[in-house]
């Protein structure tokens, strides 16, 4: 280790994160090597002695072996420049008013369900309820090895068809949500951001935080007027702590930007979400007149939509990892 190692503790922090992340990569696999042999052995010893029951035995482990390994191969996928960060996920309800916002709030649950799963640190930034149920829009921010790129296929938009809870003639409804998934960057990473480039909001929060937060202007809206992005932030009751969050979530914006612009992406953030309907989703969840969720781009299907919204969504994310990687 160079002597001047934790002069810049960002830098260190993130060469000790991928360090170890290499490291257990190379443990996983001499582990899986070894048990692998190990089966061998066995699978030619039942196969001497006839033992069916230790044969079917060999024919589970060899199954459970695989799915460990292919854990690994999609870890291996993970080497873009930003893979390895954590993330921003911005939700927003579509067209359709209660339906479509319940739908985004049922979507964001499904996210955290799945961060909590992995103990993964999960961050609410900030939230504009439904006038009768849902959310609006929402972000949150979750924190964990390799985020930004297990879920950045995520970013598109999401449709459920169901029969509606809020239609007491018990119609279905099809509903449209759109996610938005951007890295949140590290001070490695240098962006530069023009004070003329930027206006900047307060108004009154109108999510949690208490009787406090609802009496002042403390929440802050941030426009970066070049590219029409904008971020917003009501989670703190300090103004300057929800401005210093609001700028860091531009930075990660204007940086992830620029990603798309050199992986040549047909659309920007913006032109993505703005049809959030017909024709543009991503990944389908059916609940009526039969139970499936369908990913469009590779063709993954699940008969489980209550375990997927549940969180239980790494299968899809596994599949999009592969279709990234063919």
């Amino acid at each position: 280790m160079e002597p001047n190692f934790w002069e810049n503790k960002s830098k260190a922090e993130k060469i000790l994160k991928d360090k170890k992340i290499y490291e257990d990569l190379i443990h996983s696999y001499e582990l899986s090597l070894k048990q692998f042999n190990e089966i061998i052995d066995l699978y030619n010893l039942a196969l001497e002695e006839n033992n069916q029951t230790i044969l079917r035995e060999t024919e589970n482990n060899i199954f459970e072996l695989h799915k460990k390994i292919k854990k690994n191969e999609i870890k291996c996928f993970l080497s873009n420049e930003a893979d390895s960060l954590n993330a921003y996920l911005e939700i927003h309800a579509g067209a359709g008013g209660t339906e479509s916002q319940d739908w985004a709030e049922m979507l964001r649950r499904m996210y955290m369900k799945w961060a909590s799963s992995k103990n993964f640190k999960c961050q609410l930034i900030s939230e504009h309820k439904g006038e009768e149920a849902g959310i609006k829009s929402s972000t949150i921010k979750i924190d964990g090895n390799y985020i930004y790129g297990f879920l950045k296929s995520e970013s598109g938009i999401h449709r459920l068809v169901r029969i509606s809870p809020f239609d007491s003639g018990a119609r279905r409804h099809t509903s449209f949500a759109s996610i938005w998934v951007y890295p949140v960057i590290d001070e490695s990473i240098k962006v530069e951001i023009l004070e003329k480039d930027l206006r900047i909001d307060t108004y009154r929060s109108s999510g949690a935080g208490g009787q406090h937060v609802n009496t002042t202007d403390s929440a802050v809206r941030v426009t970066h007027l070049p590219t029409k992005i904008v971020v917003q932030c009501q989670n703190d009751r300090s103004q300057h702590k929800n401005k210093e969050t609001c700028m860091n979530m531009l930075k990660a914006r204007l940086y992830e930007h620029e990603l798309k612009k050199k992986e040549q992406k047909l659309k920007s953030s913006e032109e993505s979400k703005s049809d959030i309907g017909w024709g543009h989703q991503i990944r389908s969840y059916v609940l009526h007149p039969y139970r499936m969720v369908k990913d469009n781009r590779t063709n993954f299907e699940s008969s489980s939509p209550d375990k997927v919204l549940n969180g239980e969504i790494d299968e899809f994310l596994e599949s999009s990892l592969y279709k990234l990687n063919d």
